[in-house]
């Protein structure tokens, strides 16, 4: 039998012994067989850590950010392979293209984060803060990626999915991953790990794969590791108390049971939109994966008076389901990973009846399209009801990892809030209302009882991703019982790879370790105007001190009448008295356009193609007539900015040829008294040199 090959070390070999069988979910029929029987698992993470993470910490985040982007697009070239294995699994297409497909969109997502990072190895966390009254002393937050790696034991349910997600974020942080996929589906992961080290594109040691157990691995963490599990609540607690874990305050993220509910608005009537969207939802949470996910709905809470409807609702909406072999064109729901997951989902279910009745499906018998429903590991749906749900236990404690939930009912809205914590603590809730209050009062009562709500209505729906759908960008975990973790969630992520330190010393000192220009440090000057260069000459503090000029009342005048804004303050006639002003003040807005005609380099072409906007824009003294302004503008930060890919010719812009960067300018405004009357940072596109 074909034996599954764990890549470690920078070579791929098989474990030793016969190792556990894998089936195909679908026909019963063995696949392969999986061991890491053998394997030195204290030599793989030292490999990571000497040969992958020094490897990583060498490119700065766009390099990573290119190189994940580079990986996304390899990927997409080698679905139609992937989804031949990943039918095995007993996905239908729709749930493999939320793992496959989804899976490499999180390496997209990601790639495109590498834009909130500098081009460096290194970035800044944060403000910044002047500690000293003289201005020579200041402090910051910065981040590097930690020296360890990351260890991913992942569940079955998203083979492909479940790696990419995890590996994008501490790819991008710098830091090699090992990834432990779970053992029944893992030869779908094996496949695409196959793909990413063929491609050469990750440097060496960067990522390595270990199907079948985890041996050891946990008892050769150290303290610059970061491990990550995806699983059940009783197998993470074991994982967590490792002594290794423990000794060395190894940061463990853990998502674990999530009793995930949905909650009915208490207007919602059968004639509303809403009222389809609610049982619409339910469906496609309790059939897709089969039930499969650790979003899945596993509680349904509708208001008292309406738990008869929406249970004739739900029946007839399930019953349209097509169970059966994933390859054919009308199956809409496949079967679940193995006979073994199948077993386990009906000791559940077994457990839930102690309270609950079960009123649609069936434990004993499936009806199935183009398969054998003995050989395969299928499953009805099951719809089970519990009509006590304060007084009842299991529904609220016990999760069938498959497709199944329990419908419960409420009495009021503070009920509803009530019923859902009794999960303590779940990945995610949705309400479905068209009732703004209704919607507020659910989010303020359940927030902390939740990793992340869902508001469905009318308005969202066509676009929503769902109830189960995590994204790149948002917090994926949950408080309590769901394990109290956090993944993805954007930068967030990121940073949980990365070690925060606070840095002081004078703000020359931190520019040059940081390679942004921090305030009241010594610029650069040069006889060359700064726009005259390219992107490539420019230097970080690089400094240009303007001539003076007076601002008169005729000026204010002047731009009021222009620009309409007649404000007050702006108004010479104006009686002062009682206001925050003297006389007749300045527009901050006229100060920058001051500003901009004093700094800004003559008439002829530059190398600078546009302004691109404003951050950080403020005015914090006025500016009265008389006043003599000039400006300090100096070259804060560098960032590039990557040629857009031209797929079709009609699609090409003026300027998709330029090779240029972003160019960030601190702007310090100031009068005759050499005081600060405005700051702001404004961004130019630069050109890069021909």
């Amino acid at each position: 039998m074909t034996k599954l090959e764990n890549y470690i070390n920078g070579h791929w070999v098989t474990g030793d012994g016969e190792g556990q069988v894998l089936f195909n979910a679908v026909t019963g029929a063995p696949l392969a067989a999986a061991s890491t029987k053998g394997i030195d698992f204290k030599q793989v993470l030292d490999y990571a850590r000497t040969v992958g993470n020094p490897a990583l910490r060498k490119m700065t985040f766009h390099q990573r950010g290119n190189m994940l982007k580079a990986l996304a697009l390899h990927l997409r070239t080698r679905l139609d392979g992937f989804y031949a294995i990943s039918f095995q699994t007993g996905a239908t297409k729709a749930d493999s293209w939320v793992d496959i497909e989804g899976g490499i969109g999180n390496l997209f997502a990601n790639a495109s984060l590498r834009r909130r990072f500098p081009d460096d190895v290194i970035c800044i966390d944060g403000e910044s803060h002047n500690l000293g009254k003289n201005n020579t002393f200041m402090g910051t937050h910065i981040l590097t990626p930690k020296e360890g790696v990351a260890i991913h034991i992942n569940a079955f349910n998203f083979p492909v999915w479940g790696m990419l997600e995890k590996i994008a974020v501490n790819l991008l942080a710098g830091v090699p991953a090992v990834v432990k996929p779970a053992t029944v589906t893992s030869y779908l992961t094996e496949a695409v790990v196959k793909e990413i080290i063929a491609s050469g594109i990750l440097p060496e040691g960067s990522l390595q794969l270990l199907c079948g157990s985890a041996g050891d691995l946990l008892d050769h963490v150290q303290s610059q590791d970061v491990v990550t599990f995806t699983g059940s609540a009783s197998t993470s607690l074991l994982l967590r108390q490792n002594k290794a874990i423990l000794e060395n305050n190894v940061p463990f993220n853990m998502e674990a049971d999530s009793l995930n509910c949905i909650v009915l608005g208490e207007q919602v009537t059968p004639s509303d939109p809403e009222w389809d969207i609610f049982i619409k939802e339910i469906r496609k949470e309790m059939t897709l994966k089969a039930g499969q996910r650790c979003t899945g709905v596993r509680r349904i809470f509708v208001p008292e008076n309406k738990i008869g409807e929406v249970a004739s609702a739900l029946a007839a909406s399930l019953a349209q389901t097509v169970i059966g072999n994933p390859l054919h064109p009308s199956v809409r729901m496949g079967s679940l990973a193995g006979q073994s997951q199948r077993r386990e989902v009906l000791e559940q279910v077994h457990k839930l009846l102690a309270s609950s009745q079960l009123i649609y499906g069936s434990m004993d018998s499936v009806q199935v399209t183009d398969a054998d429903a003995q050989a395969g590991a299928f499953l009805s749906p099951l719809l089970l009801l519990n009509e006590k749900p304060h007084s009842s236990v299991e529904p609220h404690t016990i999760e069938a990892f498959g497709p199944v939930s329990t419908l419960m009912p409420y009495k009021n809205r503070e009920d509803a809030i009530a019923l859902s914590k009794l999960g303590k603590g779940s990945l995610v809730s949705t309400i479905v209302t068209a009732d703004p209050k209704e919607a507020r009062d659910y989010v303020i009562g359940a927030a902390s009882y939740h990793g992340r709500i869902l508001v469905l209505n009318n308005e969202c729906a066509k676009e929503s991703t769902g109830h189960g759908s995590p994204l790149p960008l948002l917090v994926h975990g949950g408080p309590g019982r769901a394990g109290g973790g956090e993944e993805m969630g954007g930068l967030r992520g990121v940073k949980h790879y990365l070690q925060r330190t606070a840095l002081q010393g004078s703000p020359t000192m931190i520019t040059a370790v940081t390679g942004v220009y921090q305030p009241h440090a010594k610029g650069i000057h040069r006889d060359i105007h700064p726009f005259k260069k390219y992107f490539d000459d420019l230097q970080i503090g690089e400094q240009l001190i303007t001539e003076k000029r007076v601002i008169t009342s005729e000026d204010i005048d002047r731009f009021a009448d222009l620009t309409g804004d007649h404000f007050y303050a702006h108004i010479k006639t104006t009686d002062f008295t009682g206001t925050m002003f003297e006389q007749q003040v300045a527009h901050g807005y006229f100060i920058m356009s001051i500003a901009a005609g004093l700094f800004v380099d003559g008439f002829e072409k530059n190398p600078v193609l546009l302004n691109y906007g404003i951050d950080e824009l403020r005015f914090t003294k006025p500016v009265y007539p008389g006043a003599e302004v000039h400006i300090r503008f100096t070259c804060k930060e560098k960032l590039p900015n990557d040629k857009r890919v031209i797929e079709k010719t009609e699609d090409f812009k003026r300027g998709d040829d330029i090779d240029k960067g972003i160019v960030k300018w601190l702007v310090e405004f100031f009068d005759e008294t050499n005081e600060i009357t405005g700051v702001a940072t404004i961004l130019t596109m630069v050109a890069k040199r021909p």
